[in-house]
């Protein structure tokens, strides 16, 4: 498959992604969509053993694009039948650790199992030399399976780190990829992502404090998956915490003003904070300022 690679300028818009992929949207409706959404992770940093660290599976036919690296990627891909030889691309919304800490299980057990190529990593500036440090940091291993005697393949191993600007950083035949700033505190850059495939638009919102960026990416799309923490809860937390939260984080009732202005087909809930938080209690704040259709998403869903 001819695959190229695009880390465009600022003048590459979300108009232009939507005018060239225009003509893959299929024109008759009812077959099983050729993409599908798997949320490998729905956690946060608190160590939930039913909430993975933060990672999202963008399935389109047999070709898997990964957004963020949490805690226990590797393992809970296999548990969706994720081929181990087809995780080879992963995007970053940024590099807080939650997100990222799975990265070098991503970048090596997959070449363990077979993966021929290195993970190609998209992300915001500093993402190269996290890539870079990890493949330094797993040296040994990797010279121990090359040379001592395992039978691996000799291509597959460590990654490839791609700092991107905001725009088109990504194009294959099956879909293109536009990252797009949001608000996550002090971070200088944090992305989400909008994928763009022959039937569907995804829109991944990464970290965020409520922004019409995700709205403005989203304008309709099939599936917008997006963080929240429960503004009940967050009533409760003293108020640095709750100044913190509020600069990085989008509270239940803020969500729904978002969702009103982005209109998905479908909101799924993930990064769900505080851990704990119930469906309904999420869901009843979102429902409070949006009347479209949500759902709080979970481990190893499909969507």
């Amino acid at each position: 498959m001819l695959r190229s690679r695009l880390t465009s300028s600022p003048t590459l818009t979300l108009a232009l992604a939507v005018a060239l992929f225009a003509d893959l949207r299929p024109s008759i409706r009812g077959v099983p969509p050729r993409t599908r959404v798997i949320l490998l992770g729905t956690g946060t940093p608190n160590a939930d053993p039913a909430r993975s660290g933060p990672a999202v599976a963008i399935v389109v036919d047999s070709n898997t694009y990964i957004v963020d690296a949490g805690p226990g990627i590797v393992r809970r891909a296999a548990a969706a039948k994720i081929p181990m030889q087809s995780l080879r691309v992963a995007f970053l919304t940024h590099l807080h650790s939650d997100h990222t800490v799975g990265l070098p299980d991503l970048m090596l057990s997959p070449w363990v199992l077979g993966r021929t190529v290195p993970l190609d990593v998209y992300g915001p500036p500093g993402t190269t030399a996290m890539v870079d440090h990890l493949e330094a940091a797993y040296a040994e291993d990797i010279d121990i399976r090359l040379h001592g005697g395992e039978p691996s393949n000799k291509t597959g191993y460590g990654g490839k780190g791609h700092d991107v600007p905001a725009g088109i950083v990504y194009r294959d035949s099956l879909v293109m990829v536009t990252a797009f700033e949001v608000r996550h505190g002090k971070w200088p850059h944090a992305y989400g992502y909008r994928f763009q495939t022959p039937d569907r638009t995804i829109v991944i919102s990464g970290d965020t404090a409520p922004t019409d960026a995700v709205a403005q990416a989203c304008n309709g799309c099939d599936v917008l998956v997006h963080e929240i923490i429960s503004s009940q809860s967050l009533e409760h937390r003293t108020p640095d915490w709750q100044a913190y939260h509020r600069a990085y984080h989008t509270p239940g009732y803020e969500l729904g003003d978002v969702a009103s202005k982005a209109h998905p087909k479908l909101l799924v809930l993930y990064h769900q904070l505080p851990p704990g938080a119930s469906d309904e209690e999420l869901l009843r704040e979102v429902h409070t300022r949006y009347h479209g259709a949500v759902v709080s998403g979970k481990d190893l869903g499909v969507y």
